[in-house]
């Protein structure tokens, strides 16, 4: 199937021939259920990604289950594949995905939809589920694009919302119970799991403006509303990850140490949908970052969270991890913009330091008090000065543009923030630093406070880039910024609803995939997919929506409520913070009933 033949006319044959250390090969023939793990885009964008190892090592710890990975080909081995007529094959047995019980895609990006179609087409499966009889694998999904499923409702069979640890047993305990009886028998007792959503159960009614009119089930088993899987607490860490042969994003080892945050940043989908925080013991860490090395050969481990500056104690564990591994080097990314922050990474081996990466995200403290980033400039200049006397040359600033309520005064006090910056750059250490900007498009995403605002125009969008481009050309000073086009596709299918499905099968055939990739990016052949399927994407990403609307997510529930999401919503546009409840009482989001978060109340 996989010869020399193809291999010597792709770039990066690595990504395709399997065997690496670690990976895991079961019998095939001697193994009841056979699952494949899907990530829809390149190998070093999927080998970066820390779900994929979990269900890994977790489906291959069952006795009657095995589990092999996929990812998206390349458009060079595509085209081997398809001029060969190969169908697509997991990297472990080489077996085609048609063979397979079980395909599970991992969803974390609005703009890699459509190569799960284009996956599931190489595999010679039908990308309708309505066309797949029982012949055709399970199609599942789980991931943060599932907090919103109606996008991709019309090609996934099932969807796991939230953690997805527990659930996927639960569903395998279902499968080996009704596994030969049907495809429709299976989903209609999956629609019993909680956590589980199974689009087919549900039917959509819309007003004839285009907004979601009713969402019912048509079923007895399934759910009006679908609760997200919450894990109390974090289970052990996977400690023997596959090791790829080459080159991967993040070509390091990872330990999970904290999931959720308790910030509360208003734009910000994974401070909500991955609330309350848990944290992973200190010993816990430190002993699976020795087995880790052992088992991998790595000399670099990140520990990796929303926040890792909020871990409890981590400057003791960075201090523990050095002390126990002193030639490890540690990756500590998503830092809070403060002093402590510095002294962490100055704690480092200098090995470990590879720059300073910090978010004020808005350019005045007025807009940073609205989206709740509840930092002064007078604390973000003292911050930075601390780290260039500290012996820092280089910092990274990450900034929005598009917030809500945002003036084109906001956005030129970003041009303000970066100038003095770097003027605190060249007072403490007497040469110019060199500062990268990294701006991003504000895009409204499910379950957030920001929710029901509109993402502003691509002519406001380039506007407000003109600006920063003019100010911050300036020697030691990096510019980048987000294409206006895939921010209003993300947006599009971030806050779409069921009718998208059209589009994104549509928009497939004319030939879109990796659209996160700007060179496979084709944003006319989306613009002709939504005429043909006669649906404006302004209507999904341009459009202020009420807090009475009727959202295309309102029936999954995201542990969060609507009630604090509204009032959180109201205290941003009057410029109201909100405390992170960790420290001050309890803000009453939703989730303070659970045993994590009840003693809080």
């Amino acid at each position: 199937m996989l010869d020399n033949e193809i291999l010597h006319k792709v770039i990066r044959p690595g990504r395709y021939t399997g065997g690496e250390w670690n990976s895991v090969v079961n019998e095939w023939d001697s193994t009841p259920i056979k699952v494949a793990l899907a990530y829809p885009d390149t190998y070093e964008l999927g080998m970066s990604n820390m779900a994929v190892p979990i269900l890994y090592e977790i489906l291959n710890g069952e006795a009657d289950v095995l589990a092999e990975r996929v990812y998206a080909p390349w458009v060079d081995m595509e085209s081997e594949l398809r001029q060969r007529k190969i169908p697509l094959f997991s990297l472990e047995s080489k077996r085609p995905l048609k063979d397979f019980d079980i395909i599970g895609f991992s969803l974390g990006y609005e703009l890699c939809y459509t190569n799960v179609l284009n996956m599931l087409n190489l595999a010679e499966i039908p990308v309708l589920g309505s066309e797949r009889d029982d012949s055709y694998p399970l199609i599942i999904a789980g991931g943060s694009c599932c907090l919103n499923p109606e996008p991709m409702a019309d090609f996934i069979d099932a969807f796991i919302i939230g953690d997805g640890e527990e659930v996927v047993l639960e569903l395998l305990d279902v499968y080996r119970g009704v596994k030969g009886r049907g495809k429709k028998e299976l989903l209609k007792k999956l629609a019993s799991v909680e956590g589980v959503y199974v689009p087919g159960f549900y039917d959509v009614q819309y007003d004839k403006d285009g907004p979601v009119k009713g969402i019912k089930s048509n079923i007895p088993e399934a759910r009006p509303k679908i609760k997200r899987r919450l894990l109390e607490k974090l289970p052990p860490p996977p400690v023997r990850p596959v090791v790829p042969y080459i080159e991967v994003t993040h070509d390091r080892g990872a330990i999970e140490v904290m999931r959720g945050c308790s910030r509360g940043c208003r734009f910000c989908q994974a401070g909500m949908i991955y609330r309350p925080v848990r944290e992973r013991p200190h010993e816990e860490v430190v002993k699976a970052a020795g087995e880790i090395i052992s088992n991998c050969g790595y000399n670099e481990i990140s520990l990796v969270s929303l926040n890792t500056s909020d871990y409890t104690r981590i400057d003791k564990l960075v201090t523990e991890l050095a002390a126990h591994y002193p030639r490890l080097t540690l990756s500590l990314p998503s830092l809070r913009l403060d002093e402590f922050s510095v002294r962490l990474v100055e704690s480092l081996p200098s090995r470990g330091r590879t720059g300073l990466t910090f978010a004020p995200e808005a350019g005045s403290e007025r807009l940073r008090s609205i989206i709740n980033k509840n930092i002064s400039d007078a604390s973000l200049l003292e911050t930075a000065g601390k780290a260039f006397e500290r012996g820092w040359t280089s910092l990274k600033l990450y900034f929005m543009v598009g917030l809500p309520t945002e003036t084109e005064d906001d956005v030129r006090g970003i041009v303000s923030l970066v100038e003095r910056v770097r003027s605190e750059g060249k007072k403490a250490s007497g040469r110019r630093p060199m500062i990268r900007v990294s701006v991003a498009t504000f895009v409204p995403k499910p379950h957030t406070p920001f929710q029901w605002s509109a993402q502003l125009d691509e002519a406001s969008l380039r506007a407000r880039q003109e600006i920063l481009q003019q100010g911050l050309q300036r020697k030691g000073i990096r510019l980048s910024w987000h294409d206006p086009q895939t921010s209003l596709l993300e947006a599009v299918m971030a806050r779409g609803d069921r009718r998208l499905g059209g589009v994104i099968k549509r928009a497939w055939e004319l030939g879109c995939k990796f659209d996160a990739w700007s060179e496979h990016y084709h944003h006319d052949n989306w613009l002709q997919a939504f005429k043909e399927s006669g649906l404006e994407p302004s209507f999904y990403a341009n459009r202020e929506r009420s807090p009475d609307e009727i959202l295309p997510w309102g029936h999954i529930d995201a542990g969060v409520s609507g009630e604090f999401l509204k009032k959180e919503f109201q205290k941003a546009i009057a410029g109201e913070e909100t405390p992170d409840c960790r420290d001050n009482k309890c803000n009453y989001c939703g989730l303070e009933e659970t045993e994590i978060c009840k003693s809080k109340v």
